[in-house]
C-alpha cells in the first residue's frame, strides 16, 4: 500500500487528485466540528451515557462523531446510502428503472439524478424527526419553530453538501467519493477508542501487563484485519468455454473465461439490515422517551435486542438476542444476493452467446448448477461476516469495554474502501503509463 502510495506521488496528475480528496476530506472535518445553532452539543452524549444504548453506535461510527457532537454534518452521508440501497432494490423491482440503468451512461446518470432527490427528501425526514422528536427534551437550547427550521435547514443542507463533495472527489480525486468520506469518518474515530482500550487494558497497569495487553490487541486486531481482506477478496471462479462460429470465411471465438463469485457477495448491507432491525424497538423506546423496565416481559426483550447486553456474565438471558441477529445476518445474505445476482439471467445469456460450463449442459442445468454453487458460497460468506461482526461484540461484553468505532461493519467498510481505492489508485498510474508510451 505505502509502494504504491509512493509511486503515485511521483506522478502529477494523480499528485494532484490525491491532494484534491485530502483537501476535500479535510473540509468535511472542519464540517463535524462546526455545531448547530441552537442545539445543545452535549445532548446525544449524555443520553446514550445515561441509556448505555449502542443502537446508534454504528450511525454514529460513520459519522465521524458528527452525530454526537451534533455539528452541520450531524446526518453525514447516511442519508445518501440508505437511499442507494433504497434505489438499487427498486432497480430490481420496477422494470421501468430496470430498462434505465440497461440504458448505458444516460441511463445510470438519471439514477444518480433520482438517488439524489430521494437523498435530500431522506435527510428532511431525519432531521425533521430529530428535531421534533428530541427537540423538547433538550436537544434545542430553546424549543420553538424556528429553532426547529434552523435545525433541520442545517441537518438537511449539510448531509447535501457531503454528498456534493464525494461527487467531486469521484470526479476530480481518486476513488469513490462516498465510500472515501464513509472511510475517513470513521478513522477519525481511532484516537478515542485507542484511548478507551489503553484506559481499559493498560491504564494502571505495571509495564509487563500493559506490554502483553499491548501485544494481544494488536494481534487480534490485525488477525480481524486480515480475515476481512481473505472474506472480501475470497471468491469461485466458474469456467467458462466459448464455441467457436464461422464469421465470414473465419471461425472466431472459442475463447475460455470464468464467472467469479464472491465470497462475500452481498457485502456490509446484511450487517446494517440486520442492525437496522434489532435496533429499531430500542430506538423507538427512547424516541418516545420511554424508559426500559427490566422487570417486565418488553423490558426484557428490549434489553435482548440490544448488542450492549450480549456476551454480559451478569445477563445471560441477554445473549438471546445474538441467535436473532445471526439469523437476520444469513437471511439478508441470501436475501440481497437473490435480487443482485440472476443465476437464470446469466444462464441465459451465456446460452446465447454460445457460452457453456464444462460439463454443464446449457440453460436451466446450469442455472440450476450456478444456484446451488451460490447457496453454499452465500453460507461461507454469511457466516464470515457474522464472525467478524460477533468479535468486538463479544470482547465489549466480557470485558465490559464501551463500544469501539471500529467493530465487525465499521472494519469490513474500512478493508473494501481501502483496496478499492489503491485498486482505483493503480489504474490511474497504468492508464498515465500506457499515455506516456503512446506519447513517446
Amino acid at each position: 500500500m505505502l509502494k504504491t502510495l509512493r509511486n503515485a506521488f511521483k506522478i502529477k496528475d494523480v499528485r494532484k487528485k490525491l491532494i484534491y480528496t485530502f483537501l476535500m476530506l479535510v473540509v468535511t472535518r472542519i464540517g463535524s466540528q462546526l455545531p448547530i445553532p441552537g442545539v445543545e452539543t452535549s445532548f446525544f452524549k449524555d443520553f446514550f451515557a445515561q441509556n448505555n444504548n449502542d443502537a446508534f453506535g454504528f450511525f454514529n461510527a460513520v459519522t465521524g462523531s458528527s452525530f454526537t457532537n451534533m455539528s452541520v454534518f450531524a446526518l453525514s452521508i447516511t442519508p445518501y446510502i440508505t437511499s442507494s440501497i433504497i434505489m438499487q432494490l427498486l432497480t430490481i423491482a420496477i422494470p421501468k428503472l430496470e430498462e434505465m440503468q440497461q440504458d448505458g451512461e444516460d441511463g445510470r446518470k438519471k439514477i444518480a439524478e433520482y438517488t439524489r432527490y430521494v437523498t435530500v427528501a431522506l435527510a428532511l425526514i431525519e432531521s425533521v424527526a430529530m428535531a421534533i422528536g428530541f427537540g423538547g427534551q433538550g436537544l434545542l437550547k430553546e424549543y420553538n419553530v424556528l429553532s426547529v427550521i434552523i435545525a433541520v435547514v442545517t441537518m438537511t443542507a449539510g448531509s447535501a453538501l457531503l454528498m456534493w463533495i464525494g461527487e467531486r472527489i469521484t470526479e476530480n480525486g481518486v476513488g469513490n467519493g462516498i465510500s472515501i468520506v464513509l472511510l475517513f469518518n470513521i478513522i477519525s474515530s481511532f484516537p478515542s477508542d485507542a484511548s478507551t482500550l489503553y484506559t481499559r487494558f493498560m491504564s494502571g497497569k505495571s509495564v509487563a501487563v500493559a506490554a502483553v495487553a499491548a501485544i494481544i490487541i494488536i494481534a487480534v486486531i490485525i488477525a480481524i484485519v486480515v480475515f476481512v481482506i481473505i472474506l472480501q477478496d475470497g471468491e469461485r471462479r466458474i469456467p467458462v468455454q466459448y464455441s467457436k462460429k464461422m464469421q465470414g470465411r473465419k471461425m472466431v471465438g472459442g475463447q475460455a473465461t470464468n464467472i467469479p463469485l464472491k465470497v462475500n457477495t452481498a457485502g456490509v448491507i446484511p450487517v446494517i439490515f440486520a442492525s437496522s432491525i434489532m435496533s429499531f424497538p430500542v430506538v423507538i423506546s427512547q424516541f418516545l422517551g420511554t424508559r426500559i423496565n427490566r422487570d417486565g416481559i418488553a423490558g426484557h426483550i428490549l434489553n435482548a435486542l440490544s448488542s450492549s447486553n450480549w456476551f454480559k456474565p451478569e445477563t445471560p438471558l441477554d445473549s438471546i438476542g445474538l441467535v436473532v441477529y445471526i439469523g437476520l445476518i444469513i437471511v439478508f445474505a441470501y436475501f440481497y444476493t437473490s435480487i443482485t445476482f440472476n443465476p437464470l439471467e446469466v444462464a441465459n445469456n451465456m446460452k446465447k452467446s454460445g457460452g457453456f460450463i464444462p460439463g454443464i449442459r446449457p440453460g436451466k442445468p446450469t442455472s440450476d448448477y450456478l444456484n446451488s454453487i451460490l447457496n453454499y458460497i452465500v453460507f461461507i460468506g454469511a457466516c464470515g461476516l457474522t464472525i467478524v461482526c460477533i468479535i468486538p461484540i463479544m470482547v465489549s461484553g466480557l470485558f465490559s469495554v464501551s463500544r469501539l468505532s471500529f467493530g465487525g461493519t465499521s472494519l469490513i467498510i474500512i478493508v473494501s474502501v481501502v483496496l478499492e481505492t489503491l485498486k482505483a489508485i493503480e489504474s490511474q498510474m497504468l492508464v498515465r503509463y500506457y499515455k506516456g508510451f503512446l506519447n513517446d
